[in-house]
């Protein structure tokens, strides 16, 4: 779950990935709960922060206490507080129940040890009417990201949302590198 471990800087990261604009074409709004499962340094977390907005929340887990504490410092730096972190393994953890508006996995599902568990938990943590949402490494040979033989191709990520109980509502592209599932309950 180092999934940042692959990256420069966000700097470098944003030349490939703007977080904002994906954040904002999976509905993301003002007042919602945005939970992020792997949220490593807060690529994601940060600017959802910023939308989401101060009746909104962002929860965010990641097994990384280094990536934890890293994270914890921008937030107070932003002076945001509608951020909640836990330091942890996401198969244990269930930051709230029935809460999120969208439990998001920011290019990482490949990198658990029990996705099927991790899923299972992003279940609990969803609303009846919330959206789970996993953007991650298109399966093909690329100077960047995690070795190709880690990752999930999009029958792979799709069997597996499936598996834990969800609808698929839509699968696409998302700039060169990655794919993007959206599911429902």
């Amino acid at each position: 779950m180092h999934a940042h471990r692959f990256f420069e800087s966000d700097e470098e990261r944003r030349k490939w990935q703007n977080p904002e604009i994906i954040l904002g074409s999976i509905g993301l709004k003002r007042g919602y709960t945005f939970i992020d499962v792997g949220c490593g340094n807060g690529f994601f977390a940060l600017p959802a922060a910023r939308i989401v907005g101060k009746n909104g929340r962002v929860y965010g887990v990641d097994i990384d206490t280094e990536a934890i504490a890293i994270l914890k410092k921008k937030v107070s730096n932003a002076g945001l507080r509608n951020v909640e972190l836990k330091a942890g393994a996401a198969e244990k953890t269930i930051l709230c129940k029935a809460c999120g508006d969208i439990v998001f996995f920011g290019i990482d599902l490949h990198d658990f040890d029990d996705p099927a568990k991790v899923l299972l938990n992003a279940k609990r943590m969803l609303k009846p009417t919330g959206r789970l949402v996993d953007l991650d490494w298109k399966k093909e040979s690329m100077n960047i990201g995690p070795p190709l033989q880690i990752r999930f191709d999009e029958e792979k990520a799709t069997s597996l949302i499936l598996a834990a109980g969800f609808r698929i509502e839509s699968i696409r592209e998302v700039g060169s590198y990655h794919y993007m599932v959206v599911a429902t309950l």
